[in-house]
């Protein structure tokens, strides 16, 4: 049995984020591959993530800096090596070269950080110049940042990449070359499911958005609902709610509670797409952001028709002739929307019957899983045949990593002398 070793930048919570549902997703389809399944992570365990002992998934605690890695991994020797964000690969990925360099190298992007981090500071940018109703897709600014170089040299230092979005796929090619070879389109995976009955439009009520509070993008569009969007809303439809649910929320958030205003801060869900499938119209206005957006495959595995924007909305629908969401570019826009799809009910209708079957065309599991699946078996067969046709890949692998390596290694002795001198008796 072949070994795979998930190197996780967090431990996967699914109640908590869209990223660890996929996670949980892509072990899913390991182990029907036949793996035996490792997942390690620096970080702090987490009362919220996921029971991998249950899934037959072997935990293990990996400390950052640290030659114990180097131990663990040469013992290990896994068959392929799951990078989870390139700031995993960028901390363990020399290490893995080092002590088990036949091994497959495969990076998870979930989204791209820097596209995200380009139209944050495009955002941020427009803001400070005095621009207000930011909603349309920004201008590509910003782009070839230092997180652009650090996260494309570790796409290219990998023998193949998952990418969420079909956007990112074209950008990452024609705008830093990056090989097809080396990338694959990973979506979310979702079960098809029969067709359920779901709450119709007499049985719903209130609008909803939710997101993980520690994201970004969702503060900014529950700031952003709560300061300019759902004013207008309100004067629409005075007695309208919106309940706000997401993982962590801080106080700054909670503080943002007004019954009177029926802005209801409501925290962690239980069950996230129980609360979407409970609301007639999900809100979510993203103004900036990166990937897919899992609120939206809740709405639309939900049958709740959703109103967001052109960042929402990217990577999302595909060539859809029908829309499973209406998209907005400006505030007054969005606000009408949001009113008409909550008091339309043809328009309603026509949505929630379109979206209902967005999974099955766009993030059907058998599908992806196979894609998935097949170009494991086919790298696994020939990895050196597959690294021959990526010289870029030999020579980042060659000169990065070895700058990575000496700093870790710096850090490391600096820990151990700083242990040391707290061990020392004082006189």
């Amino acid at each position: 049995m072949k070994t795979l070793l998930v190197i996780g930048y967090v431990w996967p919570e699914p109640r908590s984020s869209a990223a660890g549902s996929r996670m949980l997703q892509l072990l899913e389809v390991f182990r029907q591959a036949g793996f035996r399944l490792v997942f390690g992570s620096p970080a702090d365990h987490s009362p919220h993530a996921a029971d991998l002992a249950a899934l037959d998934i072997e935990a293990v605690s990996l400390t950052l800096n640290c030659s114990s890695f180097d131990d663990y991994i040469r013992t290990l020797q896994p068959d392929v090596v799951l990078f989870d964000r390139f700031m995993m690969e960028e901390q363990f990925g020399w290490r893995v070269d080092e002590h088990c360099p036949q091994a497959l190298r495969i990076l998870d992007s979930e989204d791209l950080h820097f596209l995200r981090h380009a139209r944050h500071t495009e955002l941020k940018q427009r803001l400070a110049a005095g621009e207000s109703g930011l909603l349309e897709l920004p201008a590509i600014k910003h782009l070839y940042s230092d997180m652009a170089i650090r996260e494309v040299a570790s796409i290219l230092r990998c023998d193949l990449t998952l990418t969420i979005s079909e956007y990112e796929m074209a950008l990452l090619q024609s705008h830093f070359q990056v090989p097809a070879s080396q990338l694959l389109y990973c979506p979310f995976m979702l079960p098809v499911s029969p067709s359920q009955t779901l709450p119709g439009f007499d049985e719903r009520q209130h609008f909803v958005s939710i997101g993980n509070f520690r994201h970004e993008p969702n503060w900014d569009a529950v700031r952003y609902l709560k300061e300019s969007l759902w004013p207008l809303i309100r004067q629409q439809l005075p007695a309208a709610e919106l309940h706000v649910y997401g993982a962590y929320p801080p106080k700054k958030a909670t503080d943002l509670h007004n019954p009177k205003q029926g802005f209801l801060v409501k925290g962690w869900a239980e069950d996230a797409l129980e609360v979407v499938r409970s609301a007639r119209v999900l809100l979510a206005p993203l103004r900036f952001g990166a990937g897919l957006k899992g609120k939206l495959v809740d709405a639309a595995q939900c049958g709740t028709p959703a109103v967001t924007t052109p960042i929402g909305a990217e990577g999302m629908y595909g060539d859809d002739a029908e829309p499973c969401a209406l998209v907005a570019d400006s505030p007054a826009d969005f606000a009408a929307m949001a009113v008409q799809l909550y008091l339309d009910e043809s328009l309603w209708q026509s949505l929630n019957h379109h979206s209902m079957g967005l999974v099955a065309r766009r993030f059907a599991y058998p599908e992806h899983a196979a894609c998935l699946q097949e170009r494991l078996q086919t790298l696994l067969l020939a990895p050196e045949q597959h690294r021959q046709s990526l010289f870029f890949n030999a020579m980042l692998r060659h000169h990065s990593l070895k700058s990575t390596r000496y700093m870790a290694q710096w850090i490391e002795a600096k820990n151990r002398l700083k242990q040391q001198d707290i061990l020392l008796p004082r006189n």
